[in-house]
């Protein structure tokens, strides 16, 4: 398989499969296709479905594959920002933020991560459940706004504000800290908790999370 990521601020991946190659994504995630791409529909049985709703993924998945020759699919974003091609690979597993996932090759596995602490999951920003990504293949995923990228070593750690954790390794760990001082928890603007990751591994943030945007827009909107 052979893809291609271009457009900006709404980027788009388009993908050339050689005759008898799947891809696997979201339900209403494809934007177009060349006429030998056949579809099906799968739910994975009634627990996975309910892992699905768990962690932010539609009910259903559609596989696409390329019959009698060569076929090409493209997956669109859905929200202004950035389409990330990742491999994943035995032993590295990605955590993501719900709604992630895109489109991947077979390979890949989309699974619930609980955190390990509650207080991590309700006031993270992130919510209890993330996205678990195993297995072998490549992954396409949906961030939002521009991505920067950290490496965290052993112990090592960096604050983030909510929402903007758009992925991590799964050798990284996960908690919340308090901003500290009433005065800062009630007038300073960045709410009472704050994420904190702590290495070793990669960290991937993103710069305009949904969530923000969409609260910067309602108020002048419903005015």
């Amino acid at each position: 398989m052979q893809y291609e990521i271009k457009g900006a601020p709404m980027p788009v991946v388009e993908c050339t499969l050689e005759a008898g190659e799947s891809l696997k994504c979201e339900g209403g995630s494809m934007s177009w296709m060349t006429s030998n791409m056949k579809m099906q529909t799968s739910g994975g049985g009634i627990g996975k479905m309910f892992s699905k709703a768990l962690s932010g993924e539609k009910l259903f998945q559609n596989i696409y594959t390329a019959e009698g020759g060569r076929g090409q699919i493209a997956f669109a974003a859905t929200f202004p920002g950035n389409i990330i091609a990742v491999e994943i690979a035995p032993g590295k597993d990605l955590i993501c933020q719900k709604s992630a996932f895109l489109a991947s090759t077979m390979g890949v596995d989309i699974s619930i991560f609980f955190h390990r602490k509650l207080g991590a999951g309700f006031f993270g920003g992130e919510g209890f459940i993330m996205q678990r990504l195993s297995g072998t293949g490549l992954a396409f995923l949906e961030l939002d706004g521009s991505v920067e990228t950290k490496f965290l070593q052993q112990g090592e750690q960096i604050i983030v504000d909510t929402g903007y954790l758009a992925m991590m390794d799964a050798t990284c760990s996960m908690d919340i800290k308090s901003v500290g001082g009433i005065k800062n928890a009630l007038v300073g603007g960045e709410g009472l908790f704050n994420t904190v990751i702590s290495g070793p591994g990669k960290v991937v943030l993103q710069t305009m999370p949904a969530s923000k945007l969409l609260s910067l827009i309602t108020p002048k909107t419903s005015s």
